[in-house]
């Protein structure tokens, strides 16, 4: 049940971005582009996923187990450090750059087009340089 159940959340956030734009790099470009032709709609998409998302995790934050049983794992940290600032700078830059981030450069995917399946492999080789980097610290220790 809980594949099914994953599968659909995921069709149904897939269908969410393609049908508000947000797997298109030239709108996604077109709303970080203040000083230029500047389209604001993306920022009714945020907002509305915002909206829908402080509603979610305030139901949620009430409960203990998932709707599906499972129990609940809601992040704890308050605390903005540095590898929040750098990690969002990192994730601004990309978005800036290529006019996507993870979830609709997943999403398209599906269209066959070489731009997406650029961005996720940079996006996965920049997650398995996170997991190398995390890792030496922990390495460092266990050789001392």
């Amino acid at each position: 049940m809980h594949i099914v159940m994953a599968l659909v959340a995921g069709l149904v956030f897939g269908l969410g971005l393609i049908l508000s734009g947000m797997t298109d790099p030239a709108k996604v470009i077109g709303f970080l582009d203040l000083a230029g032709r500047w389209d604001p709609s993306l920022g009714f998409v945020m907002g509305g996923a915002i909206l829908v998302g402080l509603f979610a995790f305030r139901f949620a934050a009430r409960r203990d187990r998932s709707l599906l049983g499972d129990a609940m794992h809601l992040p704890t940290s308050t605390r903005i450090d540095r590898r929040l600032v750098v990690g969002s700078l990192a994730f601004g830059a990309g978005w800036g750059l290529a006019g996507f981030c993870p979830g609709p450069a997943l999403a398209s995917l599906a269209s066959g087009g070489a731009k997406p399946l650029i961005f996720v492999a940079a996006m996965v080789a920049g997650m398995v340089l996170f997991e190398l980097l995390e890792r030496l610290p922990a390495r460092r220790k266990q050789a001392a």
